[in-house]
């Protein structure tokens, strides 16, 4: 130890003025890191060197520029808003009524069409409508990955109450805390934007209900025909479709949420701390905070429940029509639940799921409104082709049922 302290204070010496980050990279790294292999077998000196690189790295995010950040968000929400917008205006020229848009609706419904409404022969540019089940595993797994990154990041730098949020930093400031905690709690100072973080919880919170009883249904309640194709396009909309949505509902603060679970791990490797044991774990803390929530968001949550388990109760009747996967009998009307007023409940089901969705946002955020004009856009537009596909199938098909909205359309 003599001998390390000696070698430091001649490093120091050797080097009076250096910017701070380096005076941190030499004291704590280079020096040490030095020393040791000079005086340590390969095996030390290789972990030294790794030592030093998780130095660097840690560093360099702990130095990352917040404005980067905001520029980076701001990116990103413009890009996911022209994609939404590009994917909503093709579906509203080919529904304005103009013969010479036929051929136009005609194309585009080519890409939409899926399972019945597809003609079996047609296979050219298609898929299986099993892969459906590729929508709903990345669903399930992208959101996951977005709440579990997030719901930590609001826990640890987004408490709602300001009492809760000055206990956490006299601590931090006591105990000698992490610069990263005190970096990312700077961004996120005002009331409202750690209520946004939350909000945004939430949100991902009920789109995992949502995606985990679609890959449940998946499993369990369908049985696909093996005849029964979608277009290429369309399966490529429906992994682009369950990859932006989770994205959309928290924009305002998943790249910081991703950075500072950045900053986490490289201090983790650094300072080598140590996990929290599994008793430790705060549930109450977790979960607390939603209990400061509006009427908008509970409000929200009861719509989106709703239309959630009418969809399960519509997608249960369509499952029962088909026992098994080889099953070649002719379709039968589906009855029951919203079929009795309208051909595609399951599809109006998933509009009021989403505007449970944009109710629990508050409707403030302009990336959720496209969100649902994309959802409401493009499943009107299959529904209104599924409705003259059971009128043209079905001489004796209830006159009296609406292809998607009630008593509208």
């Amino acid at each position: 130890m003599e001998d390390f302290h000696m070698f430091t204070q001649k490093g120091q010496a050797a080097n009076p003025v250096l910017h701070p980050d380096a005076t941190l990279l030499t004291r704590y790294y280079i020096l040490p890191a030095t020393f040791l292999c000079s005086q340590c077998p390969l095996q030390i000196s290789f972990f030294c060197h790794a030592r030093l690189m998780l130095g660097k790295m840690k560093i360099l995010m702990e130095t990352f520029d917040p404005q980067s950040i905001n520029t980076i968000k701001t990116c990103l929400i413009w890009l996911l808003r022209a994609a939404w917008i590009a994917g909503i205006l093709p579906v509203l020229i080919a529904s304005l009524p103009s013969p010479r848009l036929n051929s136009f609706h005609t194309l585009l419904l080519g890409f939409a069409k899926r399972g019945k409404i597809m003609p079996s022969s047609s296979n050219r540019f298609t898929v299986p409508q099993s892969f459906f089940l590729h929508f709903y595993l990345l669903g399930v797994i992208w959101t996951t990955f977005l709440l579990m990154g997030i719901w930590y990041f609001a826990y640890e730098v987004a408490p709602l109450s300001s009492e809760s949020l000055s206990y956490v930093a006299a601590v931090s400031h006591l105990t000698g805390g992490s610069h990263v905690f005190s970096l990312h709690k700077s961004r996120f100072t005002s009331d409202e934007d750690r209520f946004n973080v939350w909000k945004s919880v939430f949100l991902l919170l009920l789109m995992e209900i949502h995606v985990l009883r679609r890959l449940y249904e998946t499993f369990h309640v369908f049985n696909y025909s093996s005849s029964a194709r979608m277009h290429i396009l369309g399966y490529l909309t429906g992994i682009y479709f369950y990859t932006a949505a989770p994205l959309s509902l928290c924009t305002l603060c998943a790249l910081e949420a991703f950075s500072f679970a950045a900053d986490q791990v490289a201090e983790f490797k650094v300072e080598g701390r140590e996990m929290l044991p599994i008793t430790d774990f705060d549930l109450w803390g977790y979960v607390k905070p939603m209990t400061r929530f509006g009427w908008f968001q509970w409000a929200g949550a009861t719509i989106f429940a709703w239309g959630w388990f009418h969809q399960f109760c519509c997608h249960t009747i369509l499952g029962s029509l088909r026992e098994r996967r080889d099953q070649t009998a002719e379709y039968v009307i589906p009855r029951g639940d919203w079929f009795e007023i309208v051909s595609s409940p399951h599809y109006l089901a998933e509009m009021i799921i989403y505007t449970g969705l944009l109710v629990a946002s508050g409707g403030t955020d302009f990336t959720i409104w496209l969100l649902l004009g994309f959802v409401v856009a493009n499943l009107s537009f299959v529904a209104a082709e599924t409705h003259r596909w059971y009128l043209q199938k079905f001489e004796d098909y209830p006159h009296n049922r609406f292809a998607i909205l009630p008593f509208v359309y």
